[in-house]
């Protein structure tokens, strides 16, 4: 008795889902969406994620000040620095020297760390508040139209697309400083060598 049932339950349902297959509404539905079709992509429309131009080493503290005092930064200032890491360059420029800063870094875990970073330099000194800040971006599609100072850690191969790309785009008086690496063949104004522990780290100064 239950397995005949069983045996309608079954032959019950299964014609029940003929007949709503068969439906004339259902095809309507199926046929006719509610939502549009969702628009074809071109791939090579789309900008892949880019990748850091530098590995993250970070710039002793010694070096940050000395390239600061090099590029005589003050409170009338605005510092990009380039591949900024975990902010500290950015965060001497404002906090040691006045200036407003902004750190431009792609990596988002290095924003992060900046942002940590800076909070306790934010609460010795809160007037820095509005002074400092720290963008996740490409550095070389940064608007530096109110760059007065440029810090750079960078690779070699980055400072050369930085001298190609950006360097034609600054304006008069701007300061570059970067650490260890040149920008090829163009003559800084003024290099120092200066030691931390057992390494010796050379800083380059442009005025354009």
């Amino acid at each position: 008795m239950r397995t005949l049932f069983r045996f309608v339950l079954i032959a019950s349902i299964t014609l029940l889902t003929l007949l709503a297959c068969n439906s004339p509404s259902l095809k309507t539905t199926l046929e006719n969406p509610k939502f549009p079709p969702l628009p074809i992509v071109n791939l090579k429309d789309i900008e892949p994620e880019r990748t850091p131009d530098a590995p993250y080493l970070p710039t002793p503290q010694a070096v940050v000040l000395k390239m600061l005092e090099i590029a005589k930064v003050t409170e009338s200032d605005t510092v990009y620095d380039l591949g900024s890491g975990d902010g500290r360059i950015a965060i001497a420029a404002a906090q040691k020297f006045g200036a407003k800063a902004i750190g431009i870094e792609i990596d988002p875990e290095l924003i992060r760390e900046s942002t940590r970073e800076s909070k306790p330099a934010i609460a010795q000194t809160p007037e820095i508040r509005d002074r400092l800040k720290f963008i996740r971006q490409d550095l070389f599609k940064t608007d530096l139209d109110k760059a007065t100072v440029i810090t750079l850690y960078l690779l070699p191969e980055a400072n050369l697309r930085f001298r190609t790309e950006i360097l034609p785009k600054l304006k008069a008086g701007t300061r570059i400083v970067s650490h260890e690496y040149d920008l090829g063949d163009l003559a800084p104004n003024q290099s120092e060598t200066i030691k931390v522990g057992d390494r010796e780290h050379i800083i380059h100064l442009w005025v354009l």
